[in-house]
């Protein structure tokens, strides 16, 4: 004598036995459903994946790696990050700019030059070049490295639409890859969704 079980499953009251009677096309329909669940399960886990929102308002060599890093960082991390570029943020995706960024040696305590020193003619560039001099001698990603990276890694990097007016931009000076035309409204929203919220 033997038993059916709620899983398909026959019993030998007798033996103690098991005897599977489930078909082919029983089995194909579990893993079906398996298949669904799981899918259904990423989907919800994908939801749930934070966001981060930079806003980049500064163009100096020194105040244009905090926003590549943090964004490139997170997005390591698994973050959703979106960096919107104004003003002269703008300079930081602009492939011609990007690569002639400047360091102010006037304002900046940290600056080892004296502001009445820093003040004369050509003391920027002396100051940029120190600076460069040490991202080279310590092996750090360039500007343009830094874009690439983030890039490769889904970061979106955006333009602000009435910078690019202001300033007379071409669109097309841009890296590929970042979008233009974008708007402060746009922005605000991306902040309102996101966890973390960062301007610099």
């Amino acid at each position: 004598m033997s038993t059916e079980t709620n899983d398909g499953t026959q019993t030998s009251t007798e033996t103690g036995e098991t005897t599977d009677t489930l078909s082919r096309e029983e089995l194909q329909a579990r893993i079906e459903q398996l298949e669904t669940r799981l899918a259904t399960v990423e989907n919800t886990t994908g939801d749930d994946q934070q966001k981060m929102s930079i806003i980049a308002t500064k163009g100096t060599l020194d105040m244009a790696y905090p926003p590549l890093i943090l964004a490139s960082t997170a997005a390591a991390f698994g973050y959703e990050v979106t960096v919107f570029h104004t003003f002269w943020g703008l300079d930081i995706l602009h492939e011609e700019r990007s690569k002639k960024l400047k360091l102010s040696s006037v304002g900046n305590p940290n600056m080892p030059v004296p502001n009445v020193v820093g003040a004369l003619p050509g003391m920027d560039r002396v100051t940029t070049k120190m600076m460069e001099k040490q991202i080279k001698d310590n092996d750090t990603a360039t500007i343009e490295e830094l874009i690439e990276t983030s890039l490769e890694m889904g970061v979106e990097f955006q333009a602000c639409q009435m910078t690019i007016d202001l300033m007379d931009y071409d669109e097309a000076d841009f890296y590929d890859g970042v979008t233009t035309g974008v708007g402060a409204a746009t922005a605000i929203q991306d902040m309102a969704e996101s966890d973390i919220q960062l301007l610099i």
